[in-house]
């Protein structure tokens, strides 16, 4: 038997970087660094996991929708050891929201073909975590959701989520979407040999076109949410210093009342 995972990734800005937004009040993606989104290397660890403890052939393919860049975060992921990728590249995109996103996914999956859908639970840039359910709904199978463990036996994915009170245990059969937290098992680091291998590994480009998507369905034109305004934050100011003269403790208490911190 084989078993066809496709993980879906994102290349997103760092995080560390000067963010900011462009004139169309879309995420300027050009002025700082991208990477691949940390909370989606659980997803290929996941996937990698569950490929080194089955018995069956299981053939890795990491997906993507983003601009030419967006190619970086293909090859870090090839290079921990996924098989082959997916680059969805097409200008109509720039400013598709996470519904958009959801349809241009869901199109490529079908077309790549796959038993099972590993995303991480959410992008950094962001941080909806609604794309995994979109993701499943428009592809009609079901979804698990924010695991902190998968695994795949006979036809049939398992996995734990935690939550503030309690651990529920799920499963649903195949095909089906599940999403990954960052408590799944930390991401490996790509080896030297592992990097090299990825050089040679197939990407495949596809646009708007090769999915049967039209522009009016994506973009800023067929966005469901649109940023009407944005600001700036603040700039840090100098805190506030109390003195302890015998009376510290009192003056601390009554900042943090007026703060309404207490």
């Amino acid at each position: 038997m084989s078993l066809r995972i496709v993980v879906t990734v994102k290349y997103v800005p760092d995080a560390t970087g000067d963010r900011h937004f462009a004139d169309d009040l879309t995420v300027d993606r050009d002025d700082v660094d991208g990477l691949l989104s940390e909370l989606d290397e659980y997803a290929v660890e996941q996937a990698l996991q569950i490929s080194e403890n089955s018995d069956d052939d299981v053939e890795i393919t990491v997906l993507t929708v983003g601009p030419e860049d967006a190619k970086d975060a293909l090859r870090k992921a090839l290079s921990m050891g996924a098989d082959k990728a997916i680059h969805v590249e097409d200008d109509d995109l720039h400013g598709t929201d996470a519904l958009g996103t959801s349809l241009v996914l869901a199109k490529a999956v079908e077309k790549a073909g796959y038993d099972l859908v590993i995303s991480g639970m959410a992008s950094t840039d962001g941080t909806m975590g609604v794309v995994p359910a979109l993701l499943a709904e428009r592809l009609g199978v079901p979804q698990v959701t924010l695991l902190s463990e998968v695994s795949v036996e006979d036809g049939t994915v398992k996995g734990r989520r935690d939550g503030d009170a309690a651990s529920e245990q799920l499963e649903a059969s195949l095909p089906a979407v599940v999403s990954v937290t960052d408590q799944s098992g930390e991401a490996r680091y790509p080896s030297f040999k592992g990097i090299m291998a990825a050089k040679k590994k197939p990407v495949q480009s596809w646009d708007l076109s090769d999915l049967d998507i039209e522009a009016e369905e994506v973009g800023l034109e067929g966005a469901y949410t649109v940023v009407d305004a944005a600001a700036e934050r603040p700039a840090r100011t100098a805190g506030t210093i109390v003195k302890d003269e015998g009376e510290g403790g009192k003056q601390l208490a009554e900042y943090l009342a007026s703060q309404k911190f207490i």
